[in-house]
């Protein structure tokens, strides 16, 4: 779109505004008391609902043992950045290591990382919009039930929806000074939580530039290097520091990963929905489609409310933008790799919610004669969606809770045999578990190599190490001989046994 196409979508916006009324016009200028609500709510209904008894996850566990002082840190393998691993250090290093503490710290935070993320459409969508944008966001069971966790997903969301609002301010308004400030911050944010999907944020946005004719989009260009170039920056250092260079930890990320390649996964993230966190390898029965429905219905939705914008003559640059982003940041998850995790999504959810949330919005302004029978309509729709959504993220925060009740059963019994700090674990589930023990955790084979079998016997000539096996799985052959205990069931393994040595029983 040139310059003179987007000032003229600017002149009929406003003059449509005016048309419009006084009270729509204020709730279009001040959105402050609606994204509020809605960012409030987010954080109070996740800290009242699923916050309570959610231990930390494996991925979780990694990212927090790098800064807890509670236990030595875990391996941190190839793919991980170490974005989130700052963002929570403050409470962790300065306060307290309380996990309740640190899940109210991750909500709060969430909630005004939404409200910031939104606030920056305030001059491009109106109030309404972005309101029912955020409500549909956050109602999503991924969302919700990863709001106080320490994963990078939602985060780099946030990055996504600032930096894409931001580039879209700069394109309008050449005279905003802080727009392209904005818009490298944003981009630099993502790439900190997730280099790869800062590179599929940024390149959008630079063929945007261009193709939109923007007045400074040399200068757009640059911002966008910029913000990639600086949040990829610790990441690139530690490749070379600790990963034998770029390429070396590019490869080894897509080794630990399955191999990156040409996959079909969108079925994949479908069953995923149904309250999978993670779908790997994702050959399983298809046991709850009516959890996908509004997955499969999200690009019509979305068509819609890019529709919705032509046909009104406003709001269409910005619901394109939006909807060709999303699209870029959700494509090498559906098609280059090769299993489902729905947080893998999240960035382009956050996106696809805004020209969805128009077409919402709109729908529910015909004429006077049907505008009942659509607002009942969407209601019905909306509030069998959220009721569904709710099952899913309550049912997935129970199971974890139960496995995190598990977990700590099982650090108290390895305490009871006199595996204490220092100690290391190895074997199933030994990040987590040697967290909660306050053990390193070494595995001596798999993507978390951190140790050979040579060094992990020497070890335990001098501290008490232990290695979890479950089911009928023999132990490795260096720990044949180590005397074998008994542990409480991890789920739906059972036969679980610690094969310990070098710990010393309390008297």
């Amino acid at each position: 779109m040139t310059d003179r196409g987007v000032i003229s979508e600017v002149r009929a916006g406003a003059a449509g505004r005016a048309r419009q009324g006084p009270s729509a016009g204020a709730a279009m200028r001040n959105p402050l008391p609606l994204l509020a609500t809605v960012s409030a709510a987010f954080a109070l209904v996740h800290l009242a609902l699923i916050a309570p008894g959610l231990g930390l996850g494996w991925d979780e566990s990694v990212y927090v043992s790098q800064v807890s002082p509670q236990a030595p840190a875990a391996f941190f393998s190839a793919p991980r950045a170490r974005g989130i691993t700052y963002l929570v250090a403050p409470p962790l290093t300065v306060l307290t290591t309380s996990l309740t503490a640190l899940r109210v710290y991750l909500a709060v935070l969430a909630g005004c990382g939404l409200f910031l993320a939104l606030w920056v459409w305030r001059r491009l969508l109106p109030a309404p919009v972005l309101g029912v944008a955020g409500g549909l966001f956050t109602s999503l069971w991924i969302t919700m039930f990863y709001a106080s966790q320490a994963m990078p997903n939602l985060w780099v969301a946030y990055g996504a929806l600032a930096a894409v609002g931001c580039f879209l301010r700069a394109v309008r308004d050449p005279g905003d000074r802080w727009a392209p400030v904005g818009l490298a911050a944003g981009v630099a944010f993502a790439a900190l939580m997730r280099p790869t999907d800062a590179v599929w944020l940024a390149l959008p946005l630079a063929v945007a530039a261009v193709a939109m004719r923007a007045r400074r989009w040399g200068f757009l260009l640059v911002a966008l290097a910029a913000g990639l170039a600086a949040g990829c920056a610790p990441w690139i250092v530690e490749a070379y520091v600790s990963y034998g260079g770029l390429a070396a930890r590019l490869d080894r990320g897509s080794e630990i990963q399955g191999r990156l390649g040409w996959y079909f996964s969108v079925d994949d993230h479908a069953r995923a929905l149904g309250g999978r966190t993670l779908c790997r390898p994702c050959d399983v029965p298809w046991r709850f489609p009516a959890a996908a429905l509004w997955f499969f219905a999200l690009p019509l939705l979305v068509a819609a409310g890019v529709r919705a914008a032509v046909r009104v003559g406003r709001h269409r640059t910005e619901l394109v933008v939006a909807t060709v982003v999303g699209a870029a940041l959700a494509a090498p998850y559906l098609f280059t790799v090769g299993y489902a995790a729905p947080r893998f999504l999240l960035p382009a959810y956050a996106l696809l919610a805004l020209p969805v949330a128009y077409g919402l919005v709109r729908a529910c302004r015909p004429r006077p004669r049907g505008r009942r029978i659509v607002v009942g309509l969407v209601a019905v729709a909306l509030a069998s969606h959220l009721a569904l959504q709710y099952r899913l993220v309550d049912n997935t925060a129970d199971r974890v809770r139960r496995y995190t009740a598990d977990l700590g059963r099982i650090a108290a019994e390895l305490h009871a045999l006199g595996v204490r700090p220092p100690c290391v674990v190895s074997g199933l589930e030994s990040i987590r578990v040697a967290l909660l023990a306050g053990c390193a955790s070494r595995q001596p084979g798999g993507p978390n190599k951190s140790i050979t079998p040579g060094e992990l016997v020497a070890t335990a000539l001098h501290q008490p190490v232990a290695i979890l096996v479950a089911d009928a799985a023999r132990p490795p052959s260096y720990a044949h001989a180590w005397p074998a205990h008994p542990l409480p069931d991890l789920g739906n393994r059972t036969g679980l046994r610690a094969y310990v040595y070098g710990a010393r029983p309390p008297r």
